[in-house]
């Protein structure tokens, strides 16, 4: 079958929020096709260009999401009385008074205001594909005037009612630029028109494309937030003023709704996850779950030798920053000095060294990622701290001085390794060459985390069958399950007892890191995540109608654009046969809003059969 995988800020840029994740997806998917359409967030991902591609993906078409020349289209009467139509009920369901819930959430919204938000969106597409675009008409003076009169209409919110032109106009602008993809030109027979199946790496303005393409050709769309992008607005919700935010929060709230009420499939990495996409509208009979996948294979030396850590040794890995809560470890570890005299903490930064942690919402706010410095649903890459840390350089230097205030007679200064009982260390060095054998280090790993989404790192030490003691925030619970010890955050004196408990008990430390590593293997890798999407795929097209009459060079009616049959080889089946790709393989338009790239077809015959049940390696 044929993949429209869509990105916003993400793969093929070599800066990609997520790009390690959709290539090992796309490389682990060898038997299908994949046309990628991406929404660049910047100047500097263009000029970086691209990650060496495989040869599945037969095309890519991309656009600028941060930028909009003016069309040039000069509307008509009819047209700008359409355009006002539906610009005005847009605005009319951001400003309408509330139902019990908080604004842009599905308690929120009842069907006929979820139904009229729909209307005008797909209104304004069909609009902008009839006209040939919708830039000027979006920054047009008629467009700030439909957004006033919704705003003073009876029955508005109160913010809505106080905004002031100022807020308008920045309302309006952001309008403007979150329905940019209503006008590109990828919604044709031979864009999304002839894919099988759109598959969102996010929500937002990565699914938007896919909601036009379900629109006008009823392709299925499937949908994956690891890190929930409606809440990630609201961490980070642009705006100074309180009509700016809640109008705003009202635009993506019903945007959000609007894409898990279409889309076939809706895939969460966790169940933290999970609840917001249900808070915002999810259907429960959508939902799957598909851990983020990593890669184990850079761990299994670690995870299969037999003992060797230093029994006494505690290891944190991690980015530096304030909601990793290094104060609360610093104070839990003096306690566990006083208990084992002779335990040390090794404090060990981790930033852009190649490993398993590029994984898709491993944090939940801007500049909180997992420990092998992913970037993360902010897509932000951390900065380098002080001294080659990296993260928060200023929280690294307090950290430092309060390592020195708790242990002032035990060493000649914070950075003494073996010395200090406290060591901060890096990636990298002559000690420790890489992540895992930071894990190596010790018999213990803690993690203090106050905010966290997915928690990769703990999920590395599990891959080198280690015990882990870690605070309970975002995700935690669910990825360790019953293989370590959680204790509440900024509690040092229960991190110190849950430490110090295992640090006395070798065996249960040994028995939980065996355990660990069973449960990380059979739920955690790249392989599980590549066969869980594999099913999905099936699932959603055997469900799905025939859409469209295609037919192959003699004429037979084809049932996918391209084949699923031209892409097994087993037992008894002989060559594969021969194929003919779908309507617009071969030709591809590019417009003033966007660019395509084409490249060669795959090679689609296999060797080796595949097995039912086992997915895809």
């Amino acid at each position: 079958m044929r993949i429209g995988l869509l990105t916003e800020g993400g793969y093929p840029y070599v800066s990609g929020d997520a790009g390690l994740w959709c290539d090992r997806l796309v490389r682990g998917l060898g038997q299908h096709e994949f046309d990628v359409y991406a929404l660049s967030r910047g100047e500097h991902q263009e000029d970086e260009g691209w990650v060496p591609l495989p040869p599945q993906v037969s095309r890519v078409r991309t656009a600028p999401l941060w930028t909009a020349e003016d069309d040039g289209v000069t509307y008509g009467r009819r047209a700008r009385r359409r355009f006002a139509q539906y610009y005005g009920d847009l605005a009319a369901v951001l400003c309408a008074a509330g139902h019990g819930g908080p604004p842009g959430t599905a308690e929120d919204a009842p069907a006929a205001e979820a139904d009229r938000f729909a209307n005008a969106l797909y209104g304004l597409a069909e609009l902008a594909r009839e006209e040939g675009g919708l830039v000027g008409a979006l920054r047009s003076e008629a467009a700030v005037r439909a957004l006033e009169h919704a705003c003073r209409a009876p029955g508005a919110r109160r913010p809505a009612r106080e905004a002031r032109v100022p807020d308008l106009l920045a309302v309006a602008a952001h309008l403007e630029r979150a329905l940019r993809p209503l006008s590109l030109d990828w919604y044709e027979d031979a864009g999304l028109g002839a894919v099988d199946l759109c598959h969102a790496a996010s929500g937002g303005a990565a699914a938007l494309p896919g909601l036009l393409a379900r629109h006008f050709f009823g392709v299925p769309l499937l949908v994956t937030e690891y890190g929930v992008r409606l809440r990630t607005h609201y961490l980070t919700a642009p705006g100074s003023t309180p009509p700016i935010r809640a109008l705003l929060a009202a635009f993506h709230g019903r945007l959000a709704a609007e894409i898990y009420r279409r889309a076939a499939v809706v895939t969460h990495g966790n169940a933290h996850a999970r609840r917001w996409q249900e808070r915002c509208g999810a259907g429960r009979d959508k939902l799957r779950t598909v851990h983020p996948g990593m890669a184990a294979a850079a761990f299994t030396e670690v995870g299969e030798a037999p003992g060797g850590a230093d029994p006494d040794t505690l290891v944190w890995v991690g980015r530096v920053e304030p909601a990793k809560d290094l104060v609360s470890l610093l104070h839990a570890f003096a306690e566990i000095r006083r208990a084992r005299p002779r335990a040390r903490l090794r404090m060990v930064s981790v930033c852009g060294v190649p490993g398993a942690a590029d994984v898709p919402g491993a944090a939940d706010v801007p500049g909180v990622s997992g420990a092998s410095g992913g970037p993360g649903v902010s897509g932000v890459p951390g900065g380098a701290g002080g001294a080659g840390f990296s993260g928060d350089a200023a929280y690294l230097a307090h950290c430092r001085g309060l390592a020195a205030q708790l242990f002032p007679d035990e060493a000649d200064g914070p950075h003494a390794v073996g010395r200090n009982p406290v060591s901060f260390e890096e990636v990298g060095g002559p000690e420790l060459p890489s992540v895992a054998d930071a894990y190596a280090a010790g018999a213990l790993v803690v993690s203090s985390s106050v905010v966290e989404g997915f928690p990769v790192g703990l999920v590395e030490a599990m891959f080198c069958a280690r015990a882990t003691v870690s605070t309970e925030a975002g995700a935690v619970v669910e990825v360790i399950g019953g293989t370590g010890l959680v204790v509440p955050p900024r509690n040092p004196r229960a991190l110190a007892e849950a430490c110090v408990s295992l640090l006395r008990d070798p065996e249960r430390r040994e028995r939980l890191g065996a355990a660990a590593r069973a449960r990380a293997l059979e739920l955690f890798t790249v392989e599980q995540n590549t066969a869980a999407f594999q099913g999905i795929y099936l699932e959603i097209l055997s469900r799905a109608p025939l859409r469209r009459d295609l037919l192959d060079a003699t004429g037979t009616p084809l049932p996918f654009a391209v084949p699923a049959e031209a892409h097994v080889a087993g037992p008894g089946t002989g060559p594969s046969p021969s194929f003919s790709p779908g309507p617009g393989a071969g030709r591809v338009r590019t417009g003033a809003v966007s660019r395509a790239v084409a490249r060669g077809g795959p090679g689609w015959a296999t060797d080796a059969p595949v097995r039912v049940g086992e997915g895809v390696r």
